[in-house]
């Protein structure tokens, strides 16, 4: 499958360092099985570890290399190139799986690889506890213990620290509800205001519009006494203009006595 694929020299390289990595580890689970010693059969399943983690580093560079030569291939190769990857993340999980069934009937070491998510790696080893004695597996136990009490000490921190900001946020709640009642109380003597002044102003309008009706009649009623004084005046021989009270007659109806009249005896 792979010799068929157009790859790079750069691919072709790491290409070929994985699949000189599957050869041995082939060859490598194919001596367990002849290996009658159990300690060497466990050196010999750590071996073969180291160069899954080894393949699982080349496979993810070979999976970065093709990323940056995504664009340089057609679509075709770009598929053909992921699926030879698919292959062989396939391959190696079939090796982990191996690993897996020797490293149960040893009994002896943990070391978790390449999930079905193709990136399944640890790099722990965990000593069995079959294998450990009285001492070690109390002072395993007091450690576990340890961790325990400071994992709940931290969380009894956590609890604290949530309690006083719980604490903090109900208080700023509070003031920020008093500020809010406060607000409406403001608001209500606005709106309050608002119509009073309204109720103020169309009373000051019907006043003014009272005044300007009394003013308008005033104004007529002056005009009608300046108009009768102008027609009296024009013809005063009119009887049908009665005098205007306390309005003296024209000033030619009457007769100026002369001063000689004032020195007869």
């Amino acid at each position: 499958m792979a010799s068929e694929v157009p790859m790079s020299p750069e691919l072709e390289q790491v290409d070929g360092e994985i699949q000189d990595i599957f050869r041995a580890l082939q060859n490598g689970f194919q001596k367990i099985d002849k290996i009658k010693d159990a300690n060497r059969q466990s050196k010999q399943l750590e071996d073969l570890t180291a160069k899954m983690r080894e393949c699982k580093r080349l496979i993810k560079e070979f999976d970065r290399i093709l990323k940056d030569e995504e664009k340089r291939n057609t679509p075709d190769v770009n598929k053909q190139l992921n699926d030879k990857k698919q292959f062989m993340i396939k391959e190696l999980n079939s090796y982990v799986t191996l690993r897996k069934t020797y490293q149960s009937s040893l009994g002896n070491k943990r070391i978790e690889l390449f999930d079905t998510g193709n990136d399944q790696v640890a790099e722990d080893t965990v000593q069995m506890a079959s294998e450990m004695s009285n001492q070690q597996l109390i002072s395993a136990g007091r450690k576990q213990m340890d961790q325990t009490d400071q994992a709940i000490e931290r969380s009894k921190q956590v609890v604290a620290q949530t309690v006083e900001v719980g604490a903090q946020t109900a208080a700023t709640l509070s003031q920020q509800t008093e500020q809010l009642k406060r607000i409406g109380n403001e608001l209500d003597s606005v709106h309050f205001s608002l119509k009073k002044a309204s109720q103020m102003v169309k009373e000051i309008g019907r006043q003014v519009a009272t005044d300007k009706c009394i003013m308008a009649f005033l104004f007529l009623i002056v005009c009608g006494v300046i108009a009768i004084i102008v027609v009296k005046i024009v013809n005063p021989h009119n009887k049908n203009i009665r005098d205007i009270p306390g309005l003296a007659p024209p000033a030619m109806n009457r007769r100026l006595l002369s001063i000689d009249a004032f020195g007869r005896p």
